[in-house]
């Protein structure tokens, strides 16, 4: 008996280990196939999100931009469903007007939205001021300035050597490049003051809109094509656009209709506000990048053309420079004669007394030409030689006679 519990009990523990075993094993398994399903549920709800990332990204952008294209000074949006048109106004500075004033220009106010016939849309926009294009603008008027003021100076200078002017129009020269020197210094004075002002970017301006639209639906029925009705548009926003223009005009604000490249320009800062003043639509267009499919011969025009500014920019300057040169020349020449004046003045008599030695007789003619001499060497500083050594004789004298008649006539 006790032989055959036991082996009941053994038989019982070991199915017991074997069913065991068997569980563990199912549960292994279910645990490792659990994984890899919500691997694969995961993998594909990301391949789903990116298909909807990439259609969501490209629908937004022109979702967003809300315009199709400009032409003809307007915004042309819905495909051709509505067109806009923008009117800039000045703005004015309404608290530091008087009490009339104040009246005037809210009554004009009133007219111009009695006026109104049609819906519009006010709108501000804010931009940081760029000072760039005025710093170059002052650059340009002060080098101007400069220019003139070494050409001023030159004069000047000229005019003190030369010894030909009198005090009073010393004077009054000296008073003109006065002038020229303190508007040179206020010059860059304010191309300093400008820059440090540039280096603030809280320098801001407000500028003021105003948007009329139209609908091709104010038209009713009608079976015109695309371009007829862009015509229409077109001249139906331009005359509502000149009303409000004249209409606030009443009021002291003066407006304008922005052309395509404004309305760009407009539409770029409002969607590009960081990097608006970093590269502007202005700048773009001044590189020409409008221009990328220009000709070969329309470039070698405008080569052409630069090259003959510079080729007469440079002739001016020469020609300037070669008058200058010849009247210091000439000056030069002057200043020479006049300080060999009296030389020439001595040279002279002596030539004439020379001349006329047969009249006046030999012992007067070395007599007074002997005199001339001497005062010449006395000018000079140098010692007195005398004509003819005592003791000498009348072919010494002769042979010394010819040879001073000879130097005065070559001098």
């Amino acid at each position: 008996m006790i032989e055959m519990i036991t082996m009941i009990l053994a038989i019982i523990l070991i199915a017991m280990v074997m069913l065991l075993a068997v569980l563990c094993m199912l549960y292994f398994k279910t645990k490792n196939r659990k994984p890899e399903k919500e691997q694969d549920v995961l993998a594909a709800t990301n391949k789903k999100s990116i298909k909807t990332n990439k259609s969501y990204s490209v629908e937004s952008v022109f979702d967003f931009m809300e315009f199709d294209n400009i032409e003809d000074n307007m915004i042309c949006t819905k495909n051709g469903g509505k067109y806009v048109m923008v009117v800039e106004c000045q703005g004015i500075n309404y608290d530091l007007m008087s009490e009339v004033e104040k009246n005037a220009v809210e009554e004009g106010f009133i007219q111009f939205l009695n006026t109104l016939r049609h819906p519009v849309q006010i709108y501000t926009q804010t931009r940081t001021i760029n000072l760039e294009s005025s710093i170059q603008t002052y650059r340009d008027k002060v080098k101007e300035i400069e220019e003139q003021l070494e050409k001023e100076k030159k004069q000047y200078e000229e005019m003190v050597n030369s010894g030909r002017y009198t005090k009073e129009e010393l004077n009054a020269a000296f008073y003109e490049l006065t002038k020229s020197t303190n508007l040179y210094e206020y010059g860059k004075d304010i191309i300093y003051t400008t820059e440090r002002m540039s280096l603030n970017k809280n320098v801001l301006n407000q500028k003021y809109y105003i948007i009329i639209p139209y609908y091709p639906e104010e038209l009713g029925e009608n079976n015109f094509d695309k371009q007829e009705i862009r015509n229409l548009a077109f001249s139906e926003l331009y005359t509502r656009a000149q009303s409000i223009v004249r209409t606030l005009s009443v009021c002291g604000v003066t407006g304008k209709v922005l052309d395509s490249n404004e309305l760009v320009d407009l539409l770029y800062i409002a969607y590009n506000r960081d990097d608006a003043e970093i590269y502007g639509v202005d700048k773009a267009i001044e590189a020409g990048y409008n221009e990328l499919y220009s000709t070969a011969p329309d470039v070698i025009d405008k080569k052409i053309r630069a090259l003959n500014e510079q080729i007469e920019k440079q002739a001016f300057e020469q020609a300037n420079q070669k008058v200058l040169e010849a009247q210091s020349e000439k000056q030069k020449a002057l200043e020479q004669k006049q300080a060999n004046q009296e030389d020439l003045i001595a040279q002279l008599a002596s030539v004439i007394v020379e001349q006329n030695r047969g009249v006046i007789g030999n012992d007067i003619a070395d007599n007074a030409i002997g005199k001339i001499q001497e005062e010449k060497q006395k000018r000079k500083g140098r010692p007195k030689k005398q004509a003819t050594e005592e003791g000498g004789t009348k072919v010494n004298e002769q042979e010394e006679q010819t040879k001073r008649s000879r130097s005065t006539k070559t001098a």
